[in-house]
């Protein structure tokens, strides 16, 4: 393939085409990132944060354009306005926290000595960045390699190549040196080549168990640290005090919002057998209720799915749970738009699902979640843990201790109470199991973004 091309799923059009990058290109990219990277290394934080500001700034002033663009390429609806509220807030969070974050660590003092732990900057950061949340998967890591003294190459996913040049425009705008920051036009045998030359110190990938290990693979033997965040099947837990209305709300959203297209999104549900019955009719209710169609339409909440290969993954996984035994609840026929062989897949609901059954086990990363009745708090932790991923699991309840003592024991990156599908930029986030390795975002995202350096300094009198 001697080109990147974007397809609409709204109607199959050819959205963008780009060439990709020779080594050439690549190889002058990483160049002018390592001079760059040498002088920015010297710009005090404070400088480096407000470039970033004004990054987030002409950003902004680009989100009319991005909105439909985004629907375009991965099919969001524009209703939901783009990505923006949430890139301000982790951006703004980022430069606030910097100075900290990235001040030496100073043991308790001993005489004769000045002794510290300075945060140096790797040096070349490589940000591959997935098309589901093109902007604010891309900044979580971006915007802090920045700020921690680093260059970045960018090499954004081809379903949502704009996205790529979009960060380039404003990073240009906010007059950062010159190769600082640079969108790159690369394939997988391209950016497995980048990797495995040694050039980058730190790699940043969000996407597919498959595609951390190919990663992992390529960057043996150089050293470069790794960011990893891969598959999830993140599971909620109703517990008998939950307030019911609230969480039906709120887990129906975490659960087809975006189509279901979540790094963090709700795939499975343990609901207290108290609660179940009027638990299940509230989702189902709830579903029903979405208008799949056109994303560029103002009436549309639920756009297509951003390729046809994916919804057919979840139209198989949910044919094998009925044929296994699970109960839909929801007829797709409703949904005029929904149609096989296309990306345009209506919301649905499972019941009477176990864990024999791929919809339950498996990444779906799509409108559906299954919901399965539970007699207590020590089921819903064996079935919650009962997965090969960990990103985020959510406990609906009244009892803050309680939903804390349990998230002790639950397998997963980041612990919700009465919320979910959201990303706090003060705290760390990660994954464990199969979704990943190492943090982004919190004063743990800058450590992972930094090398210490160690001053060990005798004074002489």
């Amino acid at each position: 393939m001697t080109d990147l091309i974007c397809i609409s799923p709204i109607d199959g059009r050819e959205v963008a085409r780009r060439p990709i990058d020779g080594p050439g290109v690549v190889a002058a990219a990483v160049a002018d990132a390592k001079r760059a990277q040498a002088e920015w290394a010297h710009v005090p934080i404070a400088e480096r944060g407000a470039k970033m500001l004004a990054f987030l700034d002409a950003l902004l002033g680009l989100n009319q354009q991005i909105i439909p663009e985004l629907a375009l390429q991965m099919g969001r609806p524009v209703r939901y306005g783009g990505e923006m509220r949430g890139v301000e807030e982790r951006v703004k969070h980022c430069v606030a926290i910097a100075e900290k974050a990235l001040a030496p660590l100073v043991p308790e003092p001993k005489p004769g000595f000045r002794r510290m732990i300075k945060r140096t900057p790797i040096g070349v950061v490589l940000v591959i960045a997935p098309w589901n949340y093109p902007f604010l998967t891309a900044v979580n890591t971006i915007v802090p390699a920045l700020i921690a003294g680093n260059a970045v190459l960018l090499k954004h996913a081809n379903q949502t190549i704009l996205a790529g040049e979009r960060l380039q425009e404003a990073m240009d705008k906010a007059g950062l040196p010159k190769g600082l920051f640079r969108n790159l036009y690369l394939g997988h045998d391209e950016t497995s080549d980048l990797i495995r030359s040694g050039a980058v110190g730190h790699i940043n990938f969000t996407g597919s168990v498959g595609g951390g290990r190919a990663i992992e693979r390529a960057a043996a033997g150089t050293f470069a640290s790794l960011g990893l965040e891969l598959g999830g099947k993140d599971p909620a837990y109703v517990r008998a005090d939950a307030d019911l209305d609230f969480a039906i709300e709120n887990l129906a959203d975490g659960a087809f919002y975006n189509s279901g297209q979540c790094c963090c999104g709700i795939e499975r549900v343990y609901v207290h057998e108290s609660l179940y019955d009027r638990f299940v009719d509230g989702v189902v209710e709830a579903a029903s209720k979405y208008v799949l169609g056109n994303p560029l339409d103002d009436a549309t909440t639920l756009g297509p799915m951003s390729a046809t290969r994916f919804a057919e993954t979840v139209r198989a996984q949910t044919a094998e749970a009925i044929a296994k035994g699970a109960k839909a609840h929801l007829d797709p026929r409703a949904f005029a738009a929904d149609k096989a062989g296309t990306p345009y897949l209506a919301p649905q609901v499972l019941t009477n699902v176990d864990h024999s059954m791929s919809v339950m086990m498996e990444e779906s990363f799509g409108p559906v979640v299954g919901i399965m009745k539970v007699s207590g708090d020590e089921e819903a932790l064996r079935l919650m843990n009962d997965s090969p991923y960990g990103l985020t699991a959510s406990i609906w309840t009244k009892d803050i201790d309680l939903a804390e003592a349990l998230g002790d024991r639950v397998e997963t990156g980041t612990v919700f109470m009465n919320r979910c599908d959201y990303l706090d930029p003060a705290l760390a986030w990660t994954g464990v199991k199969d979704t990943g390795r190492g943090a982004g975002l919190s004063e743990i995202g800058f450590h992972t973004l930094t090398r210490p350096k160690s001053f060990h300094l005798r004074e002489m009198t």
